[in-house]
């Protein structure tokens, strides 16, 4: 059996103390979720990339035809089932993917990913690897911590040091703009960009972008 990342084992550590966390904007989470229910219909195969715990599959999946929440975490996975036996969702199901490998064979209408892109090690080949899971007309959701776009006390001693703790996993920094390019080389059309943030500065992106349509295979 493969061995888990050294990402994956940061959140395997981590897992239930971040099960236990809140919020810290709630009102501007409920927000996101509203938006992201507002693209979903019954008709729809959804793919979520980096679940985490499962908080938002289970918000979202009743609002979709399936829904295969992923994570490279086992821990987090864990505790995303022991949430979906006490929560029985239909069509909602979690399994443990890297979150280019949980992209190799199926195709999706929705392909999902909040929190997650500034940690992933290869964007562009992440973001490949979501263009090609979507049909054509299909849609990328994410919002995205845009790490350069926050105070530089905060990137360059903040993070550096919770890292030297063990306290923070690898972090990619790029701002909006950046987050826009990389999803366009991926071949993908941004198509709505906003900011959901209700208390101080946001700089947690959303971002829709389409596969362009043609006709399916």
């Amino acid at each position: 059996m493969p061995q888990p990342s050294a990402p994956a084992r940061f959140w395997d550590r981590i897992a239930r103390q971040y099960a236990r966390a809140t919020i810290a904007d709630q009102a501007g989470y409920e927000k996101t979720v509203q938006r992201v229910i507002g693209l979903l219909s019954p008709a729809h195969a959804v793919l979520e990339i980096g679940c985490g715990t499962g908080t938002t599959a289970l918000r979202l999946a009743p609002h979709a035809g399936s829904l295969l929440a992923t994570d490279a975490s086992s821990e987090m996975i864990s505790v995303a089932l022991e949430r979906l036996h006490a929560q029985p969702t239909p069509g909602l199901r979690f399994a443990v993917a890297d979150a280019d490998r949980a992209l190799d064979t199926a195709r999706y209408d929705r392909v999902l990913a909040f929190n997650l892109l500034h940690l992933l090690g290869d964007l562009d080949r992440a973001l490949a690897a979501v263009a090609a899971a979507l049909w054509p007309g299909g849609l990328f959701i994410c919002k995205t911590p845009c790490i350069a776009e926050m105070s530089p006390l905060i990137t360059h001693l903040a993070v550096p040091l919770m890292r030297a703790l063990g306290k923070a996993p690898p972090l990619r920094s790029f701002d909006e703009l950046h987050l826009h390019a990389a999803i366009q080389r991926a071949g993908l059309e941004v198509i709505a960009a906003e900011r959901h943030g209700t208390r101080g500065k946001d700089v947690r992106a959303f971002v829709v972008a389409r596969k362009p349509a043609a006709a399916r295979a």
